[in-house]
């Protein structure tokens, strides 16, 4: 999986669970970062929210799933 494929599927569990559109929940979820898998072998990517208190408390609940569930992606 990719990076931008990641952002994507944060986005849409985003509004399913939260509602609000696709654009506001990337703009507060902002790009993932991706590092090396050799130096980050359990999980290579993170992102950090710049929305406000309430959606950057949902971005963290739903993050911690997703490490678990997608651990290492490759780039864009």
């Amino acid at each position: 999986m990719t990076a931008s494929e990641l952002q994507d599927l944060l986005v849409t569990a985003l509004v399913r669970r939260a509602g609000g559109s696709k654009r506001d929940w990337r703009a507060a979820l902002g790009k993932v970062r991706v590092y090396s898998a050799e130096t980050h072998p359990h999980c290579n990517w993170s992102v950090a929210p710049s929305g406000s208190n309430g959606e950057n408390a949902i971005i963290e609940r739903l993050l911690d799933d997703f490490r678990g569930r997608h651990p290492l992606v490759t780039g864009e």
